[in-house]
């Protein structure tokens, strides 16, 4: 097939979506696929040039990168590297590419990636594309609205409060909230904005953070406990991850810097609790019509009460990603997992994957 895998873009995930774009790309070359590894701000030559030979002769190229830095990409530098100088989303030949592939690989994460708006724009121009459609993606992007359909559904999730810049409450008392207390961004992911707060006086210092991103904070209760997250893949939950950072909690750093967290898969659980924890990702799948795959993050805290944080729409597949770890943890390699997620977003709605197993329907 040719497949055109997308990344990097302006969210402040950008590097994690190149980590991803470069692992995926390589895995399905692997496959013998004619793969085509494309930024979608920064494009592919320039507007007008003749694409369609570009998958025969892309095979070996890739855009190199060796792990995710510690810090979120400097947006203004990427936009200044942009040779036509527009402020066009997508850049040149990226909308032809992707309509002469066979289907598009979605590497993207954060803003315009994960939140709906690009699925849309591939729906209006006809492209396949990996992952959930655009209405759930952007309910899954929107923490405050996820946590609403959560708690319709019965599904438990800290109590939280959102926050818009306009009418930002300066006095933490006024929130209602306890402490410690987690303030993040309302649409960002990979724990970028995201501070734990423990005294009021941390708490400007954190909301300038997270208004640093975007016009709309989540103010949250925190969970003191152990973290967990749980794949589904084609209606089918995996077997439940730990996350352990050995510092502080599952931020930016954590996430992506090798050797900085401990993951456990299948994790040390009571059978109880892990089934449920999966029964709960499912339904957190279903509250929000999530299709082909995505991935659940969970808190315990120390008296079993299980909490539901976030869905995220297009897990990340770098090196130290959780997806991964845990098809691996019932047998399925990195190139079979980015194989099978293909197949499942061009079927739609496919029989079970006799290679996925040990999961929870």
């Amino acid at each position: 097939m040719k497949i055109v895998v997308l990344a990097g873009g302006l969210s402040t995930e950008r590097d994690v979506s190149l980590s991803t774009g470069s692992m995926v790309s390589k895995a399905l070359r692997r496959k013998c696929h004619q793969v085509i590894l494309l930024d979608v701000f920064l494009g592919c030559g320039k507007a007008g040039d003749d694409v369609t030979t570009l998958f025969e002769t892309a095979a070996g190229s890739e855009i190199e990168v060796n792990s995710v830095p510690e810090k979120a990409a400097d947006l203004a530098q990427v936009k200044a590297m942009r040779e036509d100088k527009s402020n066009c989303f997508f850049g040149p030949n990226v909308i032809e590419l992707c309509r002469f592939a066979d289907i598009v690989f979605l590497a993207l994460h954060g803003e315009n990636g994960e939140d709906g708006r690009i699925q849309a724009a591939f729906d209006l121009f006809g492209i396949r594309y990996t992952g959930s459609n655009y209405l759930s993606s952007a309910i899954a992007m929107d923490k405050k609205l996820s946590k609403q359909f959560f708690a319709a559904a019965g599904i438990p999730t800290p109590y939280g409060i959102s926050m818009k810049r306009a009418a930002r409450i300066d006095d933490f008392v006024r929130t209602g909230l306890p402490l410690p207390c987690i303030i993040k961004p309302c649409h960002g992911g990979s724990s970028v904005g995201i501070s734990v707060i423990h005294t009021p006086a941390e708490y400007d210092a954190a909301l300038d953070e997270a208004f640093r991103c975007e016009d709309e904070v989540l103010l949250e209760a925190y969970i003191q406990g152990r973290e967990f997250s749980v794949a589904v893949i084609d209606s089918k939950a995996l077997p439940v991850i730990e996350i352990a950072p050995l510092e502080g909690f599952y931020d930016y750093k954590n996430k992506y810097k090798a050797g900085s967290t401990i993951e456990t898969c299948p994790a040390d659980l009571p059978g109880d609790i892990a089934a449920q924890i999966q029964d709960y990702a499912l339904s957190a799948i279903r509250a929000l019509g999530i299709g082909t795959y995505a991935r659940v993050d969970f808190m315990l805290d120390a008296n079993s009460q299980i909490y539901c944080l976030e869905v995220n729409t297009l897990p990340g597949m770098t090196p130290t990603s959780l997806l991964p770890q845990e098809a691996h943890a019932v047998g399925v390699g990195f190139d079979d997992l980015c194989e099978h997620l293909i197949q499942i977003s061009l079927n739609g709605d496919p029989a079970e994957n006799p290679e996925i197993r040990g999961g929870r329907k």
